[in-house]
């Protein structure tokens, strides 16, 4: 959401989805998709700047959150990985210290 002010000096968040364009002539207004009309004190400008940082957020929260995914799945498959070669290297072990398979190999 922008945090922006009206004219008459209150808060107002608008979400930075909804702008279908924002004008300057003199007060800053900004038209909604939904055809809404709002005049704010901040500039073109900032309101720009402000629509820009609110969809940098967006992006960097679901790069974040994308990278954390695929950290997670890269870290089940090296943890499956080493399971699986550890269960292998078990059964390895356990195979060359069990003297009836030693016995039954040399008797071959």
């Amino acid at each position: 959401m922008l945090m922006l002010t009206r004219l008459n000096g209150h808060p107002l968040a608008i979400n930075g989805d909804l702008i279908k364009s924002v004008e300057s002539s003199p007060d800053t207004m900004i038209t909604l998709i939904t055809g809404e009309k709002i005049v704010v004190l901040e500039t073109l400008s900032l309101v720009l700047e402000a629509a820009r940082a609110w969809r940098v957020s967006i992006l960097r929260e679901a790069l974040a959150h994308a990278t954390t995914a695929q950290q997670s799945a890269a870290t089940a498959d090296l943890v499956q990985h080493a399971a699986t070669a550890d269960s292998a290297a078990s059964a390895n072990a356990a195979h060359h210290a069990d003297p009836q398979s030693q016995t039954h190999r040399h008797q071959k």
